[in-house]
């Protein structure tokens, strides 16, 4: 069973906005694409707190070895959360714009 720990919304300029949300913590969020990228590991995205500025996590562009479909990995990590890793997915509904980030577990 996939939980969402994020609901957000897709922008013209690729950036994702939307709230992080666990049972601890509630953010606004945003996944805005790293411009100064500057080797193939880095990140694709930074994840920033909306509020603050503060960078609490990193995306990165995957290909499923299963499907070959294209989808977003994210690992967010903050004191109140520790590290949690999750991919981007399409919400439910239908709507292009709305996407969701469903928590990996690790067990």
């Amino acid at each position: 069973m996939a939980t969402t720990i994020a609901t957000l919304t897709q922008k013209q300029d690729g950036t994702l906005e939307g709230v992080f949300a666990t049972l601890r913590v509630s953010a606004s969020i945003a996944i805005v694409p790293n411009d100064q990228k500057s080797s193939d590991n880095a990140p694709d995205y930074r994840i920033v707190n909306r509020r603050n500025g503060f960078e609490m996590g990193a995306a990165w562009n995957r290909v499923s070895q299963r499907t070959g479909e294209e989808y977003i990995s994210t690992k967010l990590e903050a004191p109140e959360i520790g590290v949690i890793f999750g991919n981007v997915a399409p919400a439910p509904g239908g709507d292009p714009a709305k996407k969701v980030i469903l928590w990996n577990d690790p067990a």
